[in-house]
């Protein structure tokens, strides 16, 4: 694996408003393959999905631990994280 490659843990807000929380090391790809009706079962039918957070990490271990994390949350926390952290929040990337 090389050292500079970085891993991003996303949610995902799905067309019936739903989060979905994912990791990847291709954000771009992995937005296009949800939408495509590639990405998980659960995002397959409720497309289309918009990027609305992201965070970065250097290593697969550590985003995995985070994605772990934010599932842990309730959507109410969830909307606070993305509205108060320190992640990216795009305005609108699909």
């Amino acid at each position: 694996m090389r050292s500079e490659e970085t891993f991003y843990i996303y949610i995902v807000e799905c067309s019936d408003h739903s989060f979905y929380t994912g990791w990847t090391n291709n954000l771009e790809k992995r937005i296009a393959a949800h939408n495509a009706g590639k990405g998980a079962k659960y995002t397959k039918y409720r497309l289309p999905v918009t990027l609305i957070y992201f965070e970065t990490y250097p290593n697969k271990q550590d985003a995995m631990r985070r994605e772990y994390a934010i599932k842990q949350l309730t959507r109410q926390q969830k909307l606070k994280l993305i509205t108060d952290g320190s992640g990216f929040r795009p305005e609108k990337i699909h």
